[in-house]
Order: C-alpha cells, then structure tokens, then sequence
C-alpha cells in the first residue's frame, strides 16, 4: 500500500481546492496506475477469442508466407 502524506490547498472559506504530493509519491502512485493499467489490458487480451502466437510462432507464419509470394 501507498503510503500518502497529501497537505490541501484550500480557499477561502476552507474548502480543499487542490492537493500537494510529495514528488515521490506522485511517482509510485504514476507507477501503480501503470501497473493497473498493464493487468486490465492483460485481462482484456485474455478475454479476447483471437488466436494468439508466440514470437517464435508468429515469425515462421511470416517466412512461411513470404516463401508463398
């Protein structure tokens, strides 16, 4: 978990307006969308019923169909 130190800017009558994090956190938080980001396109890839292939796999279709032309 993220450990968050946020100090609030507020108006005049006391109302939060804007947030001020250390530049630290802002980067691990950066960091954690990023890394949440990367799971929900794993798991979009994975619900997907393409066919996927490995890189290895993906290259011999591609010789394979370059002999053909």
């Amino acid at each position: 978990m993220l450990a968050l130190h946020p100090r609030f800017i507020t108006d005049n009558d006391g109302n939060k307006t804007a947030v001020v994090l250390s530049l630290e956190e802002y980067e691990s938080i950066l960091s954690a969308l990023e890394d949440m980001e990367d799971v929900r396109l794993y798991d979009e890839a994975k619900s997907n019923e393409e066919e996927f292939y490995t890189l290895e796999e993906a290259f011999k279709q591609i010789e394979k169909q370059r002999k053909q032309s």
